[in-house]
């Protein structure tokens, strides 16, 4: 593929996609964060996020990970697309068959024992949309997989004004809303991109479901390890604080999810583009030139969320929310490092490479709950922030010198290094509110917009070149 088509092809599925995400997210922030801080105590609320993530912890156990090898075996072209999405449904009905059986040790589980029906709906009707909705990415057709999370955003805003405002569910109606989302965008998917022309047992072959189990069975600990990295930290909170703080620190993760919002975005786009790329030199030159572009984003991003925390809880959240926003420049410093490791981790997507991708993930894993039980007791909610952001800062550090052996790509160190410093330095004036802040922090955030601007000038008139060129 030339270069000029390889840019396009970047930014045609970035577009779409963040089409469909800006879209989702608006009216998530719109409207469900309101609902949500107004129709739930923050007792309630801290409960509801560690059922909804104990589930999202389940999921990658329950599909062996599978759905991850069918995006990645769907789309290196070299394998059967109905092979690899009936091996993916397979593997998901006998995972979840499997799960059935342990339905009474779930509902011995203290914390949400008697939402254990919930968790079980939850995570199949996830597992099966997520199964589906990698396999219409792993054929470039990203119009449909935007148009169904546009649709699929807004079953949940009516669902969630139904079961919340309107019939009082609480925490069933919160879980209940974005599983029939789910099942609905299921059907979607299957109608639409035809996926049942696919589906045909006949067409299960030993050989491809070993590979494709092969390269996800290590995704499941690592799955697993990441998701301890991300919401161990609430548990914790909940130990060693109370329900109340986790309710707090929980909804202080929705606004530096706005930069996970960009970064996914990207994300999705850039693994469509880049598996799509079969000379080792030519990939390493797009992930050097692609990721100055992301780092310059990320920074930015980071810089005006920091910035603006104090005032967007204000607008989103109800009065009691409000000391929420005290965690949010620390947990913006962790998203921007989670965005780093997540692209570092498409290397090893690309060189399927899963193994070498779980030992960084352990080595983070362990730094982060270590670093939990030091600083929660002393710290409180900050304490957590700070160990997610520190755990998050090491596996970047592992990443970037590991994955030179696969493909070495550029990272032009003084200016990562001075926005990471600024950055930083703007969080530490916004937690402490030293005086003048108010204007300081805004200030730095114009700074590091200087300091990117250049660069990220460069990367639109290259894309918009592309694009007229096409």
């Amino acid at each position: 593929m030339s270069q000029t088509n390889r840019y396009k092809q970047l930014f045609s599925f970035t577009l779409i996609l963040g089409i469909g995400t800006v879209i989702s997210k608006l009216m998530t922030y719109v409207v469900l964060t309101p609902l949500y801080t107004h129709y739930l105590t923050t007792d309630e609320f801290g409960i509801v996020e560690l059922v909804v993530q104990t589930a999202n912890m389940l999921m990658p156990l329950v599909s062996l990970g599978i759905n991850q090898a069918v995006l990645r075996f769907g789309m290196d072209g070299e394998t059967d697309r109905g092979s690899v999405l009936t091996t993916g449904l397979a593997v998901n009905l006998i995972g979840f068959i499997v799960f059935l059986l342990f339905y009474p040790l779930i509902r011995l589980i203290p914390a949400f024992g008697e939402y254990a029906l919930l968790v079980y709906i939850f995570v199949f009707c996830a597992i099966t949309h997520y199964l589906f909705a990698y396999c219409i990415k792993s054929m470039h057709r990203s119009k449909l997989f935007t148009i169904c999370v546009i649709i699929g955003t807004a079953i949940t805003v009516v669902l969630d004004i139904l079961f919340l405002a309107v019939l009082d569910m609480g925490i069933v109606g919160y879980i209940l809303a974005i599983a029939l989302s789910d099942l609905t965008c299921s059907v979607i998917l299957i109608i639409r991109g035809k996926l049942y022309k696919l589906i045909r047992f006949d067409k299960l072959k030993k050989s491809v479901t070993t590979s494709m189990l092969r390269y996800s069975i290590p995704l499941i600990p690592n799955s697993a390890l990441w998701w301890i990295t991300d919401y161990s930290d609430r548990y914790m909170v909940t130990l060693f604080v109370s329900e109340s703080a986790n309710g707090l620190y929980s909804l202080a993760y929705r606004l530096p999810n706005m930069l996970i919002m960009v970064c996914g975005i990207f994300m999705d786009a850039w693994q469509m583009s880049v598996l799509s790329e079969k000379s080792r030199l030519e990939r390493q030159k797009f992930f050097t030139n692609v990721f100055a572009m992301y780092q310059s984003i990320i920074f930015v991003g980071a810089s005006a969320l920091i910035a603006g925390a104090k005032l967007v809880t204000r607008i989103i959240a109800a009065d009691s929310f409000f000391d929420s926003w005290q965690y949010i420049p620390t947990l913006v410093i962790a998203t921007a490092m989670s965005c780093f490791v997540t692209f570092l981790g498409t290397i090893y997507v690309v060189e399927k490479k899963s193994k070498s991708s779980l030992v960084t993930t352990i080595i983070g894993t362990i730094a982060n709950i270590s670093a939990n039980f030091l600083l929660i007791p002393r710290m409180g909610a900050h304490g957590a922030a700070l160990a997610t952001a520190l755990s998050y800062g090491l596996v970047v550090l592992l990443r970037a010198f590991h994955t030179r052996k696969f493909i070495p790509i550029g990272w032009n160190l003084p200016r990562f290094s001075l926005n990471m410093t600024i950055v930083i330095a703007q969080c530490f004036m916004m937690v402490f509110e030293v005086p003048y802040w108010q204007f300081i922090c805004p200030a730095m955030f114009l700074l590091v917009l200087l300091v990117n601007f250049r660069l990220l000038l460069g990367s639109l008139k290259q894309v918009l070149q592309n694009r007229k060129g096409g």
